[in-house]
Protein backbone atom coordinates (compact mmCIF):
# COMPACT_ATOMS: atom_id res chain seq x y z
CA UNK A 1 0.00 0.00 0.00
CA UNK A 2 2.52 2.29 0.78
CA UNK A 3 4.32 1.72 -2.48
CA UNK A 4 1.28 2.44 -4.13
CA UNK A 5 0.56 5.85 -2.71
CA UNK A 6 4.10 6.79 -3.68
CA UNK A 7 3.48 5.91 -7.14
CA UNK A 8 0.64 7.92 -7.07
CA UNK A 9 2.26 10.97 -5.52
CA UNK A 10 4.75 10.93 -8.24
CA UNK A 11 2.38 10.94 -11.06
CA UNK A 12 1.20 14.39 -12.64
CA UNK A 13 -2.87 15.64 -11.96
CA UNK A 14 -4.61 15.47 -14.96
CA UNK A 15 -6.01 18.61 -17.12
CA UNK A 16 -9.41 20.06 -16.12
CA UNK A 17 -11.91 19.33 -18.87
CA UNK A 18 -12.83 22.70 -20.50
CA UNK A 19 -15.53 24.87 -19.27
CA UNK A 20 -19.10 24.84 -20.53
CA UNK A 21 -19.32 26.75 -23.88
CA UNK A 22 -15.90 26.72 -23.71
CA UNK A 23 -13.43 26.64 -27.39
CA UNK A 24 -11.92 23.14 -27.93
CA UNK A 25 -8.22 23.31 -26.26
CA UNK A 26 -6.56 21.69 -29.02
CA UNK A 27 -7.97 24.95 -31.22
CA UNK A 28 -6.09 28.63 -30.96
CA UNK A 29 -8.11 30.95 -28.68
CA UNK A 30 -9.28 34.51 -30.56
CA UNK A 31 -9.70 35.99 -27.54
CA UNK A 32 -6.29 38.44 -26.84
CA UNK A 33 -4.55 37.86 -23.77
CA UNK A 34 -4.91 40.62 -21.23
CA UNK A 35 -2.23 43.10 -20.45
CA UNK A 36 0.05 42.56 -17.65
CA UNK A 37 -2.39 45.31 -16.03
CA UNK A 38 -5.24 43.25 -17.07
CA UNK A 39 -6.83 45.87 -19.55
CA UNK A 40 -8.48 45.09 -22.78
CA UNK A 41 -6.86 45.73 -25.90
CA UNK A 42 -7.51 48.92 -27.98
CA UNK A 43 -10.06 48.83 -30.72
CA UNK A 44 -9.20 48.17 -34.41
CA UNK A 45 -7.45 51.52 -36.22
CA UNK A 46 -7.35 49.51 -39.67
CA UNK A 47 -9.73 50.18 -42.87
CA UNK A 48 -11.81 47.11 -43.70
CA UNK A 49 -10.31 45.44 -47.12
CA UNK A 50 -11.39 46.36 -50.50
CA UNK A 51 -13.06 43.26 -50.88
CA UNK A 52 -15.28 44.24 -48.11
CA UNK A 53 -16.58 47.55 -49.82
CA UNK A 54 -16.78 46.06 -53.07
CA UNK A 55 -19.56 43.86 -51.32
CA UNK A 56 -20.81 46.72 -49.57
CA UNK A 57 -21.18 48.52 -52.97
CA UNK A 58 -22.48 45.63 -55.10
CA UNK A 59 -25.56 45.04 -52.31
CA UNK A 60 -26.44 48.75 -52.90
CA UNK A 61 -26.34 49.04 -55.85
CA UNK A 62 -28.59 46.19 -56.90
CA UNK A 63 -31.37 47.93 -54.33
CA UNK A 64 -31.71 50.77 -56.48
CA UNK A 65 -31.74 49.16 -59.83
CA UNK A 66 -34.18 47.02 -58.27
CA UNK A 67 -36.02 49.98 -56.90
CA UNK A 68 -38.14 51.24 -59.76
CA UNK A 69 -39.08 47.70 -60.76
CA UNK A 70 -40.55 46.63 -57.57
CA UNK A 71 -42.54 50.01 -57.85
CA UNK A 72 -43.78 49.64 -61.03
CA UNK A 73 -44.93 46.20 -59.92
CA UNK A 74 -46.58 47.68 -57.15
CA UNK A 75 -48.32 50.54 -58.94
CA UNK A 76 -52.39 51.09 -59.17
CA UNK A 77 -52.97 51.18 -62.76
CA UNK A 78 -54.80 54.56 -63.97
CA UNK A 79 -55.93 55.27 -67.37
CA UNK A 80 -55.88 59.41 -67.29
CA UNK A 81 -59.36 60.83 -67.48
CA UNK A 82 -60.46 64.05 -68.61
CA UNK A 83 -62.28 65.63 -65.36
CA UNK A 84 -61.50 69.27 -66.28
CA UNK A 85 -63.39 68.87 -69.41
CA UNK A 86 -66.18 66.54 -68.08
CA UNK A 87 -67.05 69.36 -65.67
CA UNK A 88 -66.43 72.25 -68.00
CA UNK A 89 -69.21 70.58 -70.37
CA UNK A 90 -71.40 69.57 -67.13
CA UNK A 91 -71.38 73.33 -66.91
CA UNK A 92 -71.65 74.55 -70.23
CA UNK A 93 -75.03 72.18 -70.66
CA UNK A 94 -76.86 73.23 -67.34
CA UNK A 95 -76.20 76.74 -67.53
CA UNK A 96 -77.51 76.13 -71.76
CA UNK A 97 -79.88 72.87 -71.89
CA UNK A 98 -79.45 70.76 -75.37
CA UNK A 99 -81.99 71.84 -78.06
CA UNK A 100 -82.96 71.63 -81.53
CA UNK A 101 -83.52 73.93 -84.23
CA UNK A 102 -87.04 74.26 -85.42
CA UNK A 103 -89.11 76.48 -88.23
CA UNK A 104 -91.97 77.85 -87.67
CA UNK A 105 -93.92 78.81 -90.84
CA UNK A 106 -97.06 81.06 -90.98
CA UNK A 107 -98.92 80.93 -94.31
CA UNK A 108 -101.88 83.52 -94.89
CA UNK A 109 -104.78 82.17 -97.37
CA UNK A 110 -107.02 85.13 -98.88
CA UNK A 111 -109.85 84.94 -101.48
CA UNK A 112 -108.90 88.61 -102.58
CA UNK A 113 -106.07 90.35 -103.12
CA UNK A 114 -103.71 92.14 -100.72
CA UNK A 115 -101.27 95.42 -101.55
CA UNK A 116 -97.80 95.24 -100.85
CA UNK A 117 -97.93 91.40 -99.88
CA UNK A 118 -94.23 91.33 -99.34
CA UNK A 119 -94.06 94.40 -96.78
CA UNK A 120 -97.21 92.33 -95.05
CA UNK A 121 -94.96 88.93 -94.63
CA UNK A 122 -92.03 91.14 -93.63
CA UNK A 123 -93.83 92.85 -90.89
CA UNK A 124 -95.70 90.07 -89.55
CA UNK A 125 -92.45 87.76 -89.44
CA UNK A 126 -90.76 90.68 -87.26
CA UNK A 127 -93.82 90.74 -84.86
CA UNK A 128 -93.23 86.61 -84.64
CA UNK A 129 -89.73 86.30 -83.97
CA UNK A 130 -89.96 89.27 -81.35
CA UNK A 131 -92.54 86.73 -79.46
CA UNK A 132 -90.86 83.59 -79.77
CA UNK A 133 -87.66 85.66 -78.51
CA UNK A 134 -88.22 84.07 -74.97
CA UNK A 135 -89.53 80.73 -74.83
CA UNK A 136 -90.76 78.91 -71.86
CA UNK A 137 -87.39 76.88 -70.02
CA UNK A 138 -89.02 73.69 -70.44
CA UNK A 139 -88.89 73.85 -74.33
CA UNK A 140 -86.39 71.92 -76.24
CA UNK A 141 -86.23 74.02 -79.49
CA UNK A 142 -83.74 76.34 -80.21
CA UNK A 143 -82.92 78.94 -82.96
CA UNK A 144 -86.72 79.03 -84.53
CA UNK A 145 -86.54 80.19 -87.98
CA UNK A 146 -89.52 81.76 -89.00
CA UNK A 147 -90.89 82.50 -92.21
CA UNK A 148 -94.48 84.20 -93.27
CA UNK A 149 -95.99 83.59 -96.77
CA UNK A 150 -98.63 85.52 -97.90
CA UNK A 151 -100.90 83.41 -100.73
CA UNK A 152 -103.81 85.41 -102.26
CA UNK A 153 -105.42 85.73 -105.65
CA UNK A 154 -103.14 88.30 -106.46
CA UNK A 155 -99.92 86.59 -106.18
CA UNK A 156 -97.90 84.57 -103.62
CA UNK A 157 -94.83 86.19 -101.70
CA UNK A 158 -92.73 84.98 -99.02
CA UNK A 159 -90.59 86.97 -96.49
CA UNK A 160 -87.20 86.64 -97.53
CA UNK A 161 -85.09 84.85 -94.72
CA UNK A 162 -85.90 81.27 -94.84
CA UNK A 163 -86.98 79.42 -97.91
CA UNK A 164 -90.59 78.67 -97.66
CA UNK A 165 -91.56 74.77 -98.12
CA UNK A 166 -95.34 76.08 -99.22
CA UNK A 167 -96.87 75.35 -102.56
CA UNK A 168 -98.62 78.56 -103.37
CA UNK A 169 -101.92 77.83 -105.10
CA UNK A 170 -102.12 74.14 -103.84
CA UNK A 171 -104.57 75.00 -101.57
CA UNK A 172 -107.66 77.95 -101.52
CA UNK A 173 -110.01 78.50 -98.97
CA UNK A 174 -112.74 76.57 -101.03
CA UNK A 175 -110.80 73.04 -99.96
CA UNK A 176 -112.33 74.27 -96.34
CA UNK A 177 -115.62 72.72 -97.27
CA UNK A 178 -114.55 68.97 -98.21
CA UNK A 179 -113.78 67.95 -94.21
CA UNK A 180 -111.17 68.84 -91.34
CA UNK A 181 -109.32 65.62 -91.70
CA UNK A 182 -109.15 66.03 -96.00
CA UNK A 183 -107.94 69.67 -95.28
CA UNK A 184 -105.43 68.08 -93.02
CA UNK A 185 -103.88 66.10 -95.74
CA UNK A 186 -104.52 68.71 -98.65
CA UNK A 187 -102.09 70.81 -96.18
CA UNK A 188 -99.65 68.03 -95.54
CA UNK A 189 -99.35 67.52 -99.36
CA UNK A 190 -98.71 71.76 -100.27
CA UNK A 191 -96.45 71.47 -97.06
CA UNK A 192 -94.30 68.78 -98.72
CA UNK A 193 -93.35 67.03 -95.24
CA UNK A 194 -91.22 69.65 -93.80
CA UNK A 195 -87.70 71.20 -94.48
CA UNK A 196 -85.22 69.78 -96.61
CA UNK A 197 -82.02 70.17 -94.50
CA UNK A 198 -83.46 67.65 -91.77
CA UNK A 199 -85.18 70.23 -89.73
CA UNK A 200 -88.28 70.70 -88.61
CA UNK A 201 -90.76 72.96 -90.04
CA UNK A 202 -94.12 74.11 -88.38
CA UNK A 203 -96.56 75.41 -90.18
CA UNK A 204 -100.02 77.36 -89.39
CA UNK A 205 -102.19 78.50 -91.61
CA UNK A 206 -104.63 81.72 -90.89
CA UNK A 207 -107.76 80.56 -93.43
CA UNK A 208 -109.57 84.28 -94.25
CA UNK A 209 -113.26 83.66 -93.94
CA UNK A 210 -115.89 85.17 -93.24
CA UNK A 211 -118.70 82.65 -92.63
CA UNK A 212 -119.97 84.30 -88.95
CA UNK A 213 -119.13 81.05 -87.65
CA UNK A 214 -116.28 82.80 -85.39
CA UNK A 215 -113.13 81.48 -85.08
CA UNK A 216 -111.83 77.99 -85.27
CA UNK A 217 -108.58 76.69 -84.42
CA UNK A 218 -108.01 72.78 -85.71
CA UNK A 219 -104.17 70.92 -84.88
CA UNK A 220 -103.72 68.47 -87.22
CA UNK A 221 -102.11 65.14 -86.92
CA UNK A 222 -99.10 66.16 -89.05
CA UNK A 223 -96.65 69.22 -88.27
CA UNK A 224 -99.20 71.79 -88.88
CA UNK A 225 -102.63 73.89 -87.89
CA UNK A 226 -105.43 76.25 -89.10
CA UNK A 227 -106.98 78.85 -88.10
CA UNK A 228 -110.12 79.77 -90.07
CA UNK A 229 -112.12 83.27 -89.47
CA UNK A 230 -111.01 87.15 -89.61
CA UNK A 231 -108.11 87.47 -87.73
CA UNK A 232 -106.35 91.19 -87.66
CA UNK A 233 -102.65 91.47 -87.13
CA UNK A 234 -102.60 91.86 -83.68
CA UNK A 235 -104.06 88.59 -83.05
CA UNK A 236 -101.71 86.42 -85.56
CA UNK A 237 -99.43 86.77 -82.49
CA UNK A 238 -101.14 85.72 -79.78
CA UNK A 239 -102.25 82.81 -81.74
CA UNK A 240 -99.18 81.63 -82.68
CA UNK A 241 -98.14 81.78 -79.49
CA UNK A 242 -100.61 79.66 -78.08
CA UNK A 243 -100.51 76.59 -81.06
CA UNK A 244 -96.74 76.63 -81.64
CA UNK A 245 -95.25 77.51 -77.87
CA UNK A 246 -98.54 75.63 -75.77
CA UNK A 247 -99.17 72.71 -77.61
CA UNK A 248 -95.87 72.01 -80.58
CA UNK A 249 -93.24 72.97 -78.70
CA UNK A 250 -94.82 71.83 -74.92
CA UNK A 251 -97.53 69.12 -76.20
CA UNK A 252 -100.08 71.44 -74.30
CA UNK A 253 -99.27 70.12 -70.87
CA UNK A 254 -98.15 73.52 -68.36
CA UNK A 255 -95.88 73.06 -65.59
CA UNK A 256 -96.44 71.16 -62.79
CA UNK A 257 -99.60 69.07 -65.00
CA UNK A 258 -97.75 66.39 -66.20
CA UNK A 259 -98.32 63.71 -64.14
CA UNK A 260 -94.82 62.30 -65.67
CA UNK A 261 -91.62 64.54 -66.56
CA UNK A 262 -90.73 63.91 -69.61
CA UNK A 263 -87.40 63.10 -68.47
CA UNK A 264 -88.09 60.05 -67.19
CA UNK A 265 -89.13 58.29 -70.25
CA UNK A 266 -90.06 54.60 -69.32
CA UNK A 267 -87.56 53.58 -71.51
CA UNK A 268 -84.81 51.21 -70.42
CA UNK A 269 -81.19 51.68 -70.97
CA UNK A 270 -80.86 49.57 -73.56
CA UNK A 271 -83.30 50.94 -75.71
CA UNK A 272 -85.71 48.29 -75.33
CA UNK A 273 -89.63 48.29 -73.64
CA UNK A 274 -91.47 45.41 -72.62
CA UNK A 275 -95.60 46.04 -72.97
CA UNK A 276 -96.85 42.92 -70.87
CA UNK A 277 -100.80 42.81 -70.76
CA UNK A 278 -102.27 41.03 -68.19
CA UNK A 279 -105.87 39.51 -67.39
CA UNK A 280 -106.80 38.62 -63.80
CA UNK A 281 -109.16 36.71 -62.69
CA UNK A 282 -109.94 37.66 -58.75
CA UNK A 283 -111.73 34.75 -57.93
CA UNK A 284 -112.10 32.17 -60.74
CA UNK A 285 -114.54 30.45 -58.64
CA UNK A 286 -117.16 33.28 -59.67
CA UNK A 287 -116.51 33.50 -63.18
CA UNK A 288 -113.39 33.11 -65.41
CA UNK A 289 -112.54 35.45 -68.26
CA UNK A 290 -110.36 35.14 -71.46
CA UNK A 291 -109.82 37.09 -73.99
CA UNK A 292 -108.43 37.62 -77.74
CA UNK A 293 -105.31 40.02 -77.40
CA UNK A 294 -103.20 37.93 -79.81
CA UNK A 295 -106.44 38.76 -82.48
CA UNK A 296 -107.49 42.01 -81.88
CA UNK A 297 -105.12 44.05 -79.13
CA UNK A 298 -101.78 43.42 -80.70
CA UNK A 299 -103.97 45.26 -84.08
CA UNK A 300 -104.42 47.50 -82.41
CA UNK A 301 -101.16 48.17 -80.99
CA UNK A 302 -98.76 47.48 -83.82
CA UNK A 303 -99.09 50.94 -85.43
CA UNK A 304 -98.13 52.77 -81.98
CA UNK A 305 -94.95 50.30 -82.05
CA UNK A 306 -94.04 51.51 -85.22
CA UNK A 307 -94.62 55.19 -84.28
CA UNK A 308 -92.51 55.05 -81.25
CA UNK A 309 -89.97 52.88 -82.79
CA UNK A 310 -87.79 55.92 -83.40
CA UNK A 311 -87.72 56.18 -79.47
CA UNK A 312 -87.63 52.55 -78.31
CA UNK A 313 -87.82 48.73 -79.56
CA UNK A 314 -90.99 47.69 -78.17
CA UNK A 315 -92.32 44.29 -77.63
CA UNK A 316 -95.62 42.94 -76.70
CA UNK A 317 -96.65 39.99 -74.12
CA UNK A 318 -99.84 38.94 -72.79
CA UNK A 319 -101.04 36.54 -70.22
CA UNK A 320 -104.05 34.97 -68.50
CA UNK A 321 -104.48 35.01 -64.12
CA UNK A 322 -106.38 33.31 -61.59
CA UNK A 323 -106.59 34.10 -57.80
CA UNK A 324 -105.71 37.56 -58.10
CA UNK A 325 -107.82 39.46 -55.53
CA UNK A 326 -106.78 43.25 -54.89
CA UNK A 327 -104.76 44.75 -51.63
CA UNK A 328 -106.90 47.62 -51.09
CA UNK A 329 -110.32 47.69 -49.25
CA UNK A 330 -113.74 49.16 -50.82
CA UNK A 331 -116.50 49.79 -49.41
CA UNK A 332 -120.46 49.38 -50.82
CA UNK A 333 -122.55 52.61 -52.17
CA UNK A 334 -126.30 51.80 -52.83
CA UNK A 335 -127.16 55.20 -54.28
CA UNK A 336 -124.29 54.31 -56.87
CA UNK A 337 -125.26 50.82 -56.97
CA UNK A 338 -122.00 49.31 -56.60
CA UNK A 339 -118.34 49.33 -54.47
CA UNK A 340 -116.48 52.18 -54.77
CA UNK A 341 -112.75 52.49 -54.60
CA UNK A 342 -111.21 56.12 -53.39
CA UNK A 343 -108.21 57.31 -54.58
CA UNK A 344 -106.60 57.44 -51.17
CA UNK A 345 -106.96 53.46 -51.82
CA UNK A 346 -105.15 52.94 -55.23
CA UNK A 347 -101.39 53.11 -53.79
CA UNK A 348 -102.37 49.41 -52.35
CA UNK A 349 -104.34 47.89 -54.90
CA UNK A 350 -102.11 46.31 -56.40
CA UNK A 351 -101.11 42.86 -54.79
CA UNK A 352 -97.66 42.04 -55.51
CA UNK A 353 -97.75 38.61 -53.25
CA UNK A 354 -100.38 37.22 -55.72
CA UNK A 355 -100.19 39.11 -58.93
CA UNK A 356 -97.16 37.64 -60.65
CA UNK A 357 -96.78 39.71 -63.65
CA UNK A 358 -92.83 39.71 -63.83
CA UNK A 359 -92.87 36.69 -65.68
CA UNK A 360 -91.10 38.32 -69.14
CA UNK A 361 -89.19 36.22 -71.56
CA UNK A 362 -88.61 39.29 -74.18
CA UNK A 363 -87.73 41.71 -70.93
CA UNK A 364 -83.36 41.10 -71.08
CA UNK A 365 -80.73 43.23 -69.96
CA UNK A 366 -81.44 46.39 -68.89
CA UNK A 367 -85.04 46.71 -70.87
CA UNK A 368 -87.80 48.12 -68.76
CA UNK A 369 -91.05 46.53 -68.34
CA UNK A 370 -94.60 48.42 -68.52
CA UNK A 371 -97.47 46.53 -66.81
CA UNK A 372 -100.83 47.30 -67.93
CA UNK A 373 -103.61 45.33 -66.34
CA UNK A 374 -107.44 44.48 -67.18
CA UNK A 375 -108.89 43.48 -63.12
CA UNK A 376 -111.93 41.78 -63.49
CA UNK A 377 -113.24 41.93 -59.72
CA UNK A 378 -115.29 38.99 -57.86
CA UNK A 379 -119.01 38.35 -57.40
CA UNK A 380 -118.92 39.92 -53.58
CA UNK A 381 -117.06 42.93 -54.84
CA UNK A 382 -118.97 43.52 -57.96
CA UNK A 383 -119.55 46.10 -60.00
CA UNK A 384 -116.26 47.93 -58.68
CA UNK A 385 -116.06 51.92 -59.42
CA UNK A 386 -112.95 54.19 -59.03
CA UNK A 387 -114.15 57.40 -57.39
CA UNK A 388 -112.40 60.89 -57.98
CA UNK A 389 -111.41 63.23 -55.86
CA UNK A 390 -114.66 65.38 -56.25
CA UNK A 391 -116.42 62.53 -55.49
CA UNK A 392 -117.21 61.58 -59.36
CA UNK A 393 -116.87 58.57 -60.93
CA UNK A 394 -113.77 57.67 -63.30
CA UNK A 395 -115.20 57.35 -66.92
CA UNK A 396 -112.71 55.02 -67.88
CA UNK A 397 -112.66 53.39 -64.53
CA UNK A 398 -108.92 53.23 -64.51
CA UNK A 399 -105.82 54.61 -62.98
CA UNK A 400 -101.97 54.41 -63.99
CA UNK A 401 -98.80 54.02 -61.63
CA UNK A 402 -95.87 55.76 -63.31
CA UNK A 403 -92.70 54.04 -64.48
CA UNK A 404 -94.97 50.76 -63.52
CA UNK A 405 -98.13 50.92 -66.23
CA UNK A 406 -102.06 51.27 -65.58
CA UNK A 407 -104.83 48.99 -64.70
CA UNK A 408 -108.48 49.25 -65.90
CA UNK A 409 -111.38 47.61 -63.64
CA UNK A 410 -113.31 45.99 -66.10
CA UNK A 411 -117.27 45.34 -64.47
CA UNK A 412 -118.34 41.81 -66.60
CA UNK A 413 -121.67 41.83 -68.22
CA UNK A 414 -124.39 41.62 -65.92
CA UNK A 415 -122.43 42.53 -62.70
CA UNK A 416 -124.32 43.83 -59.82
CA UNK A 417 -124.60 44.05 -56.35
CA UNK A 418 -125.51 40.70 -55.09
CA UNK A 419 -124.41 38.85 -58.28
CA UNK A 420 -124.25 35.26 -58.60
CA UNK A 421 -121.58 33.34 -59.57
CA UNK A 422 -121.41 32.19 -62.90
CA UNK A 423 -118.93 28.56 -63.15
CA UNK A 424 -118.35 29.21 -67.42
CA UNK A 425 -115.69 30.38 -69.02
CA UNK A 426 -116.41 33.18 -71.20
CA UNK A 427 -114.65 35.36 -73.31
CA UNK A 428 -114.08 39.38 -72.98
CA UNK A 429 -116.81 40.87 -75.67
CA UNK A 430 -114.82 41.94 -78.67
CA UNK A 431 -115.50 45.91 -78.41
CA UNK A 432 -115.13 46.21 -74.60
CA UNK A 433 -111.75 44.95 -75.32
CA UNK A 434 -111.26 47.29 -78.10
CA UNK A 435 -111.89 49.92 -75.67
CA UNK A 436 -109.67 48.94 -73.00
CA UNK A 437 -106.92 48.98 -75.26
CA UNK A 438 -107.80 52.52 -76.44
CA UNK A 439 -107.63 53.45 -72.41
CA UNK A 440 -103.92 51.38 -72.55
CA UNK A 441 -102.76 53.90 -75.34
CA UNK A 442 -104.02 56.69 -73.45
CA UNK A 443 -102.07 55.37 -70.44
CA UNK A 444 -99.09 55.01 -72.59
CA UNK A 445 -99.49 58.52 -73.81
CA UNK A 446 -99.46 59.80 -70.09
CA UNK A 447 -96.65 57.88 -69.30
CA UNK A 448 -94.38 59.61 -71.76
CA UNK A 449 -95.85 62.82 -70.26
CA UNK A 450 -98.47 63.47 -72.70
CA UNK A 451 -101.80 64.11 -72.51
CA UNK A 452 -104.10 61.07 -72.48
CA UNK A 453 -106.36 62.54 -75.22
CA UNK A 454 -107.45 65.84 -76.19
CA UNK A 455 -110.83 64.66 -76.78
CA UNK A 456 -113.63 66.87 -75.14
CA UNK A 457 -111.42 69.79 -74.25
CA UNK A 458 -111.52 73.23 -75.89
CA UNK A 459 -108.18 74.15 -74.36
CA UNK A 460 -106.73 78.09 -75.18
CA UNK A 461 -109.57 78.14 -77.71
CA UNK A 462 -108.72 75.19 -79.85
CA UNK A 463 -111.57 74.21 -81.10
CA UNK A 464 -110.75 70.61 -82.98
CA UNK A 465 -107.61 68.03 -82.69
CA UNK A 466 -107.56 65.67 -85.50
CA UNK A 467 -106.19 62.24 -84.13
CA UNK A 468 -103.74 59.77 -85.73
CA UNK A 469 -104.36 55.84 -85.57
CA UNK A 470 -101.17 55.50 -84.34
CA UNK A 471 -102.44 57.24 -81.38
CA UNK A 472 -99.56 59.71 -81.77
CA UNK A 473 -99.80 62.85 -83.78
CA UNK A 474 -96.52 63.31 -85.77
CA UNK A 475 -96.38 66.80 -84.09
CA UNK A 476 -96.58 64.91 -80.37
CA UNK A 477 -93.73 62.26 -81.49
CA UNK A 478 -91.29 65.06 -82.75
CA UNK A 479 -91.83 66.64 -79.36
CA UNK A 480 -90.97 62.94 -77.60
CA UNK A 481 -88.45 62.66 -79.88
CA UNK A 482 -86.19 66.01 -78.53
CA UNK A 483 -86.86 65.59 -75.02
CA UNK A 484 -85.44 61.57 -75.65
CA UNK A 485 -82.68 63.01 -77.00
CA UNK A 486 -82.24 66.04 -74.47
CA UNK A 487 -82.47 63.20 -71.19
CA UNK A 488 -79.64 60.94 -73.11
CA UNK A 489 -77.68 63.85 -73.83
CA UNK A 490 -77.95 64.78 -69.72
CA UNK A 491 -78.40 61.32 -68.98
CA UNK A 492 -74.79 60.17 -70.60
CA UNK A 493 -72.92 63.46 -68.98
CA UNK A 494 -74.18 62.51 -65.70
CA UNK A 495 -72.90 59.14 -66.01
CA UNK A 496 -69.35 60.41 -67.24
CA UNK A 497 -69.37 63.58 -64.02
CA UNK A 498 -70.14 60.24 -61.29
CA UNK A 499 -67.47 58.41 -63.07
CA UNK A 500 -64.99 61.13 -62.37
CA UNK A 501 -66.17 61.80 -59.07
CA UNK A 502 -65.81 57.98 -58.15
CA UNK A 503 -62.23 58.29 -59.86
CA UNK A 504 -60.98 61.37 -57.76
CA UNK A 505 -62.46 60.13 -54.26
CA UNK A 506 -60.65 56.83 -54.86
CA UNK A 507 -56.73 57.29 -55.62
CA UNK A 508 -55.71 53.51 -55.22
CA UNK A 509 -59.08 52.75 -57.89
CA UNK A 510 -58.00 50.71 -60.59
CA UNK A 511 -58.88 52.68 -64.29
CA UNK A 512 -58.71 50.21 -67.35
CA UNK A 513 -57.44 51.37 -70.46
CA UNK A 514 -60.58 50.83 -72.47
CA UNK A 515 -62.58 53.25 -69.95
CA UNK A 516 -59.52 55.82 -70.81
CA UNK A 517 -60.47 55.61 -74.57
CA UNK A 518 -64.09 56.02 -74.34
CA UNK A 519 -64.54 59.12 -72.50
CA UNK A 520 -63.45 60.83 -75.66
CA UNK A 521 -65.21 59.46 -77.70
CA UNK A 522 -68.75 60.27 -75.25
CA UNK A 523 -67.51 63.62 -74.81
CA UNK A 524 -67.29 64.06 -78.51
CA UNK A 525 -70.46 62.88 -79.10
CA UNK A 526 -72.12 64.98 -76.66
CA UNK A 527 -70.25 68.27 -77.89
CA UNK A 528 -71.19 67.03 -81.67
CA UNK A 529 -75.33 66.87 -80.79
CA UNK A 530 -74.98 70.01 -78.74
CA UNK A 531 -73.34 72.08 -81.58
CA UNK A 532 -75.25 70.05 -84.39
CA UNK A 533 -78.52 72.77 -82.54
Amino acid sequence: MAVLAEIAGDESLPPLPPSEGGEDSGAPSTHSPPDADGEKPSPRTSKPSRKRLVLTASVLLSFLIALPLLLKSTEIHRSPLPSDAIAALSRRLHSNPPSFPCGLHAVFLRSGGVSSEASVANRIERDISTQLVDLPAASTAGNISVSVTVDSAGGCSSSSRVASPWRCGAVTTADLERGDEVFDEWLHSALGGGGGDGMRVYTIVFVDSADGKGLRIVIGKHLHAWVVGKVDEAEVVSIIGKVFVNYFMNGGVEEGEAIVKREFMPVGSDGNIVLSFSLLNADPSDWVYDWEFKKIGERMLIPVIEALRPIANINIESQVLYHTPKSSYSYSDDKLGGNVLSMGDIPFFVNSNEWHLDTSISATGRSKVLQFVVYIPSARECPLYLQLPDGELSKTNAFISPMWGGVVIWNPPGCSLGSKPREILDKMPSQELMETIEIFIGQLRQLFGLKSSYHAQSMDGITKFITSPKGFAQWELDLLYRHHACSNLLSCLTTLESLSSLVQSLPRMIVMDEIGRQQPCFMTGIITTKSDK
